[in-house]
C-alpha cells in the first residue's frame, strides 16, 4: 500500500503494531539495566514496584500517547495541534510534539553509534567469539573499539543505513514486515539463551539474584528507581509510540494493546537477566559492571564457557536486533514529520533524514572516542546529548502528554478513542492520568536537574 506525500499508511494488524511497540521499547538498556537493577534493589520486590509504577505511570501515559496519535493521525506536532484544534483549545500543544521530536533525535544521534558498537561485536564473535579473552584484553579491546574513528563511522553507518532501508520501504512492507521476523527473533534467541545456561551453570544463583524477594530494601529511592525505569522503559515521550497510535486502525483496542506492550516489555527485561547473569555468576564476574557488562564483562565470560562462541554468535544478534528496531521507533517520527512538512515522499524523507542524523552522529562518535574534548557543564557532547534527553527532554515531553491528555481533552473524546468499555477502568485512567502520572513526572524531573 502506497501513500501520497504527506499521507500515511496504517498497520494491516494489531500483531504488527505490537510487534513495531514492543521493538520499540525493548532496547539495549532494558536487556541489561532492568536486570542488573532488579538484583541490585531487592529482586522480586523491586518487580513487584516496578510493576505498579509500570502500571500506575507507563501505563496511563502511554495510552495517552497512542490515543493522541490516533486521533490525530500525524506526526507528534501534527497530532498535538490537531487534536487541540479539535478540542478547542491552542494548537501551540503542537510544540509539546516537537519537543518530543527533538528528543527522538537526541536520543538517535548517540544510540546509534551504541548500536554501531553492538555491530562491531556481533563481527568479531563470528570471527573469534572472543576465544582466549581475559579482562585486561576485554578492555582494551572495547577501548580500541570505541577509538578506532574510522571503524565506528562504518558501524554506525551500517545501523543507520539498515534501520533507514526498513522505514524507507514503508509502514507495512518496511517496519512491520521486519518488526513481524526480528520480534520473534528476538524472542527465540532469549529463550535458547536461557534454556542453555539452565544446563550451563550459574541459573540458580541468576534466578536468587533477581527473584529472593527482599523487602527491607524497598527505600524511597529504590521506589524513585522503579518509577524512573518504568516511565523510560516503555518509550514514553520519545515519539515513537504516538507516530505509531497515528497508524493505529480504528478497530484495534488502545487499552488491551497498550497492557500487552508493557507486560512484553516487562517479560523480555526478565528474560534478558536469566541470559545474562548465569554466564556472569558461573564465571565469578561482577554483575555490577553496569554498562561494561556487555562489552567487557560477557566477552570474558564467554571465552570461558562451553560453546561459548555460539553463545556470542547468539548474544550479540539478539542484542543487534534490539538496538535497530528501537532505532526504527526513533527515526521514523522524524520521517513522518518530514513527509508532513515538506510534502515529500516517505523515500526522500527517509535518505534525507538518515543523512542528517548519520551527519551529526559523527560528533558522538568523535566525542566517544576522545578525538572531541570539548565539554560543557562538565558533559562531552554524548554524555550531553544523554543527560539533555533523559533528565529534560524526556520528563517535560511525558509531563505535557499526562497533562494534554488528563485535561485538555474532554471526557467524551477520550472515551470515544479509548473505546474502555468498563467505566470503573476508563475512570481510573482518567485519574492516574490526571494526579498519579503528573505528579510522579515531575519528581522524575526534579531528581534529574537537582543531580
Amino acid at each position: 500500500m502506497a501513500a501520497a506525500a504527506g499521507q500515511h499508511e496504517n498497520w494491516s494488524s494489531r500483531f504488527g503494531f505490537l510487534m513495531a511497540s514492543v521493538g520499540f521499547a525493548v532496547g539495549l538498556g532494558n536487556i541489561w539495566r532492568f536486570p542488573y537493577m532488579t538484583g541490585e534493589n531487592g529482586g522480586a520486590a523491586f518487580v513487584l514496584v516496578y510493576l505498579i509504577c509500570a502500571f500506575a505511570i507507563g501505563v496511563p501515559i502511554l495510552m495517552a500517547e497512542v490515543m493522541i496519535g490516533r486521533r490525530g493521525k500525524l506526526s507528534p506536532p501534527g497530532s498535538m495541534a490537531a487534536v487541540a484544534k479539535q478540542e478547542g483549545t491552542s494548537r501551540v500543544w503542537g510544540a509539546a510534539g516537537g519537543m518530543n521530536l527533538l528528543t527522538a533525535l537526541t536520543i538517535q544521534v548517540f544510540y546509534c553509534v551504541i548500536a554501531g558498537w553492538v555491530l562491531s561485536y556481533f563481527w568479531k564473535a563470528l570471527n573469534t567469539g572472543f576465544v582466549g579473552i581475559d579482562a585486561s584484553v576485554a578492555e582494551s579491546t572495547f577501548t580500541a573499539t570505541v577509538q578506532d574513528v574510522p571503524g565506528m563511522l562504518l558501524w554506525t553507518a551500517i545501523a543507520l543505513g539498515v534501520t533507514g532501508f526498513i522505514i524507507y520501504r514503508g509502514v507495512q512492507d518496511g517496519i512491520e514486515k521486519a518488526v513481524k521476523i526480528m520480534m520473534p527473533t528476538l524472542f527465540l534467541l532469549l529463550v535458547a539463551l536461557v534454556i542453555y545456561h539452565m544446563f550451563a551453570g550459574g541459573f540458580p544463583e541468576a534466578v536468587d539474584y533477581l527473584f529472593s524477594a527482599d523487602f527491607s530494601k524497598i527505600t524511597g529511592a529504590v521506589w524513585l528507581a522503579a518509577i524512573g525505569q518504568a516511565f523510560f522503559s516503555v518509550g514514553v515521550g520519545m515519539a515513537g509510540m504516538m507516530t505509531f497510535g497515528a497508524y493505529l486502525p480504528q478497530s484495534i483496542s488502545i487499552s488491551k494493546s497498550v497492557f500487552i506492550i508493557v507486560l512484553a516489555d516487562t517479560f523480555v527485561a526478565l528474560l534478558a537477566g536469566f541470559a545474562i547473569f548465569p554466564a556472569v555468576f558461573a564465571n565469578g564476574l561482577d554483575p555490577q559492571s553496569g554498562p561494561g557488562l556487555i562489552f567487557k564483562t560477557l566477552p570474558v565470560a564467554f571465552s570461558q564457557m562451553p560453546g561459548g562462541y555460539g553463545v556470542s554468535i547468539v548474544f550479540f544478534m539478539l542484542l543487534s536486533v534490539a538496538a535497530i528496531t528501537s532505532m526504527v521507533g526513533l527515526l521514523e517520527p522524524l520521517i513522518s514529520w518530514a513527509e508532513e512538512r515538506k510534502n515529500t515522499s516517505r523515500q526522500k524523507s527517509a535518505i534525507i533524514i538518515t543523512l542528517i542524523t548519520a551527519a551529526i552522529s559523527v560528533l558522538s562518535i568523535l566525542a566517544f572516542s576522545g578525538q572531541m574534548t570539548w565539554t560543557l557543564f562538565g558533559h562531552t557532547f554524548g554524555d550531553l546529548m544523554d543527560v539533555f534527553s533523559s533528565r529534560l527532554l524526556l520528563p517535560l515531553g511525558g509531563l505535557f502528554i499526562a497533562i494534554f491528555a488528563g485535561w485538555f481533552i474532554s471526557r467524551k473524546s477520550s472515551m470515544d478513542e479509548l473505546d474502555i468499555q468498563n467505566p470503573i477502568v476508563y475512570q481510573a485512567w482518567r485519574f492516574f492520568i490526571r494526579f498519579v502520572a503528573p505528579v510522579a513526572v515531575l519528581i522524575i524531573l526534579f531528581k534529574g536537574i537537582t543531580e
